[in-house]
């Protein structure tokens, strides 16, 4: 939920990237799409000093896009340590009758093709300017992409609200900062000139550790559940995959919820926006659930990579 800003012409375009969201039989049930992908062998013993990423995956689309898959699009990459992004795409376009799926589809598909490029060179900044520069669908997304070396250095940027947590022996070590104009117009890459541009995005590193946990999802994630309740959920899971269902389940419950204060909620209160505004303009209570809430996490756990010498010695053993 974001409010996009807009030229007075555009064209359409078709998109490179999709979605796809299994349609259930049942009819009161919110189609989910599940993804698990180990980029390390997590069931060998760690040695070596080489990092990269365990991820699981888990998306809910709000029932009124499920068509679509939702608006949020994401992807993953084995290159070098990994590399993991999500895009939301800015719904207010729909207004526009363009598809707000379209842009981050695009976005992350592009990006995803240039991980590699000797121009990106590792660096998340560069490769926002040149995933963006190739992206012709019209629309916007706030963004956030991050790339770990096999030192164990992450590198992170972010336009916009698209977050990223690292927990680290039950304590949440960080949290990428949020980018807004003003309450709920977050910065966004956009098809369109006044938006911003890789020139604006947020970077910031810092040096992983074997076993750190990371959190990244769209705004769907962070407006419905607070750091604490982050940590006590992945907490409970040994399964990468396991943990991200249960976050992103637990953000859909918050969300539908009218009784509950969210991170949302109390934002707004904090910039003085109380319920008989929210309540004219979304015909709802504030301490409600976000309007089309979209929710999607990749949650992350840090392996160390065993190295060659030590598989070699390994099956000589057998």
């Amino acid at each position: 939920m974001a409010i996009p800003v807009f030229w007075d012409s555009f064209s359409l375009s078709h998109p490179l990237f999709h979605l796809s969201v299994r349609n259930l039989s049942n009819g009161n049930s919110i189609p989910r799409k599940n993804k698990w992908l180990c980029l390390a062998s997590s069931q060998l013993s760690p040695v070596g000093s080489e990092v990269s990423f365990c991820v699981g995956t888990h998306l809910i689309p709000h029932p009124n896009k499920i068509e679509r898959g939702g608006e949020d699009a994401f992807f993953v990459s084995k290159y070098n340590g990994g590399v993991i992004a999500v895009a939301d795409g800015v719904s207010g376009w729909a207004e526009q009758n363009v598809d707000p799926s379209l842009f981050p589809q695009e976005l992350m598909a592009n990006a995803s093709c240039l991980v590699g490029d000797e121009e990106v060179n590792d660096d998340p900044k560069i490769l926002l300017r040149k995933a963006h520069a190739a992206t012709s669908s019209t629309g916007s997304a706030t963004v956030i992409v991050a790339m770990l070396e096999r030192n164990g250095l992450l590198k992170i940027a972010n336009v916009g609200d698209c977050g990223l947590r690292v927990v680290r022996g039950g304590q949440m070590i960080f949290s990428t900062p949020t980018q807004e104009h003003y309450f709920d117009c977050p910065y966004q890459l956009s098809s369109e000139m006044v938006g911003q541009t890789y020139l604006d995005a947020m970077v910031s590193s810092m040096e992983l550790m074997e076993g750190d946990t990371i959190v990244m999802g769209s705004d769907g994630l962070f407006d419905n559940v607070f750091d604490n309740e982050i940590v006590s959920t992945i907490a409970r899971y040994d399964s990468v995959a396991e943990a991200a269902k249960a976050l992103a389940n637990l953000a859909r419950t918050h969300a539908m919820d009218s009784e509950f204060e969210s991170p949302y909620a109390l934002e707004a209160r904090s910039k003085g926006i109380d319920v008989p505004f929210w309540k004219k303009i979304l015909g709802m209570k504030l301490a409600g659930m976000i309007f089309f809430p979209v929710h999607l996490l990749l949650y992350i756990s840090l392996d160390a990579m065993p190295d060659l010498n030590s598989l070699i010695d390994r099956w000589k053993a057998r």
